[in-house]
């Protein structure tokens, strides 16, 4: 069985309120969950996507609070491009968002911007035929909302050292652009390499941390582990994450990669219909929630009243 595309994509925020409204007002996604870091329960993880959480449309955010703006390099994922329906849908996200103040960058079949902290973004007309994946937003019409995402783009020097890794994962090499298509049965994502720029990478705020590609059940999370061991990269054991199960490891270009299982999801504690609207704490960390909520900063969540 192939991997399914993105199953999610995790980046950095020093300000948890700006992307929430950024992602959840400008861009119409859904918070699917609020929730925290599982190595600091002090910091909030949120994850927006389409309305039911689908895999494929979820992009999640550690918070540090008052992080340092981080500079993607070599190694690092650079830009998510989702998909819209239509170049109609391309013209009004290019006019929400300068409505928005945020600049654009207009091409053919697509659409460039950064978020508020300066990650990259690009929206392109989907051709793949793919079920969209869609969040459902009283400013956003539905026919020009978000679908899910089309792939991620990376820096690496000599990105031929990550073939043998991509091909045995499943990969498949797309043109001669330095873009890879992982294909499953339902869902398809590219990955493409660009030369890196000349400074040093800094991770911190608007930055990508990693990208997850989707897998079954934990017989592929453990069949991918030993596939990225025998090509040389370390995979973690499988990790319980609530809402699926991962194993992590980084390619030969420096990306850390995540696979993560699709059969779990995010209504194992809460109903789909309430969905991000209160924080959801991890088991071992349930008997802190006091604290925790305490140093927690309350989020004003565009969703509230419906």
């Amino acid at each position: 069985m192939a991997l399914e595309g993105i199953h999610h994509i995790t980046a950095i925020t020093g300000d948890a309120d700006t992307v929430v409204d950024f992602y959840g007002r400008v861009l119409g996604l859904r918070l699917v969950k609020q929730t925290v870091n599982f190595d600091d329960p002090t910091a909030y993880h949120l994850y927006f996507g389409a309305e039911d959480g689908a895999t494929g449309s979820v992009l999640t955010f550690f918070e540090y609070p008052g992080a340092a703006p981080g500079l993607p390099g070599e190694g690092m994922i650079h830009s998510i491009t989702w998909r819209v329906a239509s170049d109609e849908a391309l013209d009004f996200w290019q006019a929400r968002l300068r409505d928005a103040e945020m600049s654009v960058l207009r091409g053919e079949g697509r659409l460039e911007f950064r978020d508020p902290e300066g990650l990259a973004c690009e929206l392109v007309v989907d051709e793949s035929g793919e079920a969209p994946l869609t969040a459902s937003f009283a400013e956003v019409p539905l026919e020009f909302a978000l679908q899910g995402f089309a792939g991620v783009r990376a820096y690496a020097r000599e990105p031929q050292l990550s073939e043998p890794l991509l091909t045995a994962l499943g990969f498949t090499e797309s043109g001669d652009d330095g873009r890879w298509l992982l294909k499953g049965e339902r869902r398809s994502a590219t990955l493409r390499y660009d030369d890196p720029p000349l400074d040093s990478p800094r991770p911190g705020a608007g930055t990508v941390h990693h990208v997850a590609w989707s897998a079954a059940d934990d017989a592929e999370l453990g069949a991918c582990a030993e596939k990225a061991n025998a090509a040389g990269s370390r995979a973690t054991p499988i990790i319980d994450r609530d809402y699926f199960h991962a194993v992590y490891f980084r390619e030969p270009s420096g990306v850390l990669f995540e696979v993560a299982s699709r059969d779990i999801g995010f209504t194992v504690d809460e109903p789909e219909d309430e969905l991000g609207r209160s924080l959801k704490l991890p088991q071992q960390f349930e008997q802190h929630r006091e604290q925790i909520e305490q140093k927690l900063a309350p989020l004003t969540n565009p969703r509230a009243d419906g």
